[in-house]
């Protein structure tokens, strides 16, 4: 894995977190190529990572066994029907982390015999804590499977679909999912400043406390009800206020919300997929 040439092809955020995750993995930094338009930030990823990076997509891509297509969905059509004879040529492997673009389309700009994973990241892959959604095409082995596992575990979890229709959800669930928590992060330190609490001491409280709440969760073998529950006590202050969550149907909110965010999804999907 370390001698394998992987290129992405843009150099924002996102690709910044998978670079960073590769290299602490182990991944020989010479190994990483990037392609980035903007002077100062292909500058940046060659001083802060020794990358190799370039202004040209086809020579950042020129014998990548992975290209990483990590540009704005609406520039998809064009960076892949650009680079489409020289990912054939080089028979590289595809991974795209746009949202909304679907492999059906990223074979038709791509070529038919293309093999294309398709991973919906999210923004915690920043912080190496990431949760990423796989689905490969039938064109794609088992070896290039593994190459884009590998690349996507280096900041986080990793789950493969088997029915790409599953991505509207989710892109609804865990790609759209951190906002929703930076939400209720929100409005617990709003409440808590209201309850009299000064901004920090109110922050730093629910900071802590969802951190704690998802390390607990994700160490124990019990689901999220059972240690709801287990911290409810009969008439005590917890029930008093799961009560009133309760009585705004906040479950069923949420139900509604995320179905908002998936109905999206799949509008995107067929927005990007008409170009």
């Amino acid at each position: 894995m370390s001698e394998t040439i992987i290129t992405f092809i843009g150099g924002g955020n996102m690709a910044r977190s998978l670079i960073g995750g590769l290299i602490a993995d182990g991944h020989a930094a010479a190994n990483l190529r990037v392609a980035e338009p903007d002077t100062e930030r292909r500058q940046a990823l060659i001083e802060d990572f020794g990358v190799q990076a370039f202004e040209d997509n086809a020579t950042a891509a020129r014998g990548a066994a992975a290209i990483m297509l990590a540009v704005k969905p609406i520039m998809m059509a064009e960076v892949s029907q650009a680079l489409a004879n020289q990912i054939h040529a080089q028979q590289s492997l595809v991974i795209s982390i746009a949202a909304g673009v679907r492999s059906v389309d990223l074979a038709r700009w791509l070529g038919d015999d293309t093999a294309i994973v398709r991973a919906m990241p999210n923004t915690p892959a920043l912080v190496q804590t990431g949760a990423t959604a796989l689905y490969a095409n039938a064109t794609t082995n088992a070896e290039q499977r593994d190459l884009a596992e590998t690349t996507l575990r280096a900041v986080g979890m990793v789950v493969w679909l088997s029915d790409e229709a599953q991505m509207d959800a989710v892109t609804a669930l865990s790609g759209s999912g951190p906002a929703y928590f930076f939400y209720t992060m929100e409005a617990m330190q709003a409440a808590g400043e209201t309850l009299g609490l000064d901004t920090q001491t109110a922050r730093l409280l629910t900071l802590e406390t969802a951190l704690g709440a998802a390390r607990m969760a994700l160490e124990s073998r019990d689901d999220a009800a059972t240690l709801r529950q287990r911290v409810t006590s009969p008439k005590g202050t917890t029930a008093a206020a799961i009560e009133q969550l309760e009585s705004g149907e906040l479950a069923r909110l949420y139900e509604k919300a995320m179905g908002a965010a998936a109905k999206r999804a799949a509008e995107l999907g067929d927005e990007l997929g008409a170009q």
